[in-house]
């Protein structure tokens, strides 16, 4: 009877929310990993379809579960399956997907973890920062702008913290800045703009002023380029 209610409970998990319309059926739970499901679309959601944590342009991003196609949040998504129909590559999966497809169970450190990056206070690691500033990230559209805090740590200097407030005691957000590529934008209706962006994801910022901008383009740069120490810098610099 243990073995009927849990194989239930994990066919509810993957059956389509009530209401939401989609071209074809939920895959069924046999189907996952074997056949490519059909992603929901992102504008059917306004929060993840795991957690139920709203999405917005600094909060939270939306990411497609490549086994059962849900559109969910970073932090449920960061697990990695094997896809048989995709010739067994890893893929990015929900945290559900992940159980099931793995077997594996989610530890609760790691867990504890993964939230605990988000959960550094902005004050504290505003103070130990290779930089922090108020900045806005500009909407899709680019008509919109959201204002934030925006972090570098000294600890952690491939990672952009956002937090919504310089005295937020957590994250909402974070962009590992590895791989970025750090583009200058001119000058619009005296806004001073600056992109990052990595396939086909593509982030506007606007500083306040143009020496703000300049700063937070060397930052980015250097830590997109994976450079942890200012002193690694100045030694590719100097060359042979």
């Amino acid at each position: 009877q243990d073995a009927i209610d849990r194989k239930e409970k994990r066919s509810e998990t993957f059956k389509t929310p009530h209401g939401l319309e989609t071209d074809t059926p939920a895959l069924k739970t046999e189907e996952l990993g074997h056949r490519a499901p059909q992603w929901v679309r992102d504008n059917l959601v306004t929060m993840c379809m795991r957690c139920k944590e709203p999405f917005n342009a600094i909060t939270r991003r939306r990411h497609h579960c490549r086994a059962c196609g849900y559109v969910v949040c970073a932090r449920c998504s960061d697990y990695k399956a094997e896809l048989q129909y995709d010739g067994n590559r890893p893929n990015r999966v929900c945290q559900e997907c992940f159980i099931f497809l793995t077997g594996h169970t989610v530890l609760e450190d790691r867990e504890g973890k993964h939230k605990g990056i988000l959960e550094k206070g902005a004050a504290e690691v505003s103070s130990r920062s290779l930089l922090c500033s108020s900045l806005q990230l500009l909407d899709k559209n680019g008509k919109g702008a959201t204002r934030g805090w925006f972090v570098i740590p000294q600890d952690d200097p491939l990672v952009l913290y956002i937090y919504a407030a310089p005295q937020d005691v957590r994250a909402h957000a974070s962009i590992p800045l590895l791989g970025y590529q750090v583009r200058d934008m001119p000058q619009s209706e005296s806004r001073h703009l600056f992109q990052l962006a990595q396939s086909g994801q593509v982030f506007t910022f606007v500083a306040d002023t143009e020496e703000l901008k300049q700063r937070w383009m060397k930052a980015m740069a250097r830590s997109a380029a994976g450079i942890t120490h200012p002193e690694e810098e100045e030694e590719e610099d100097a060359g042979p």
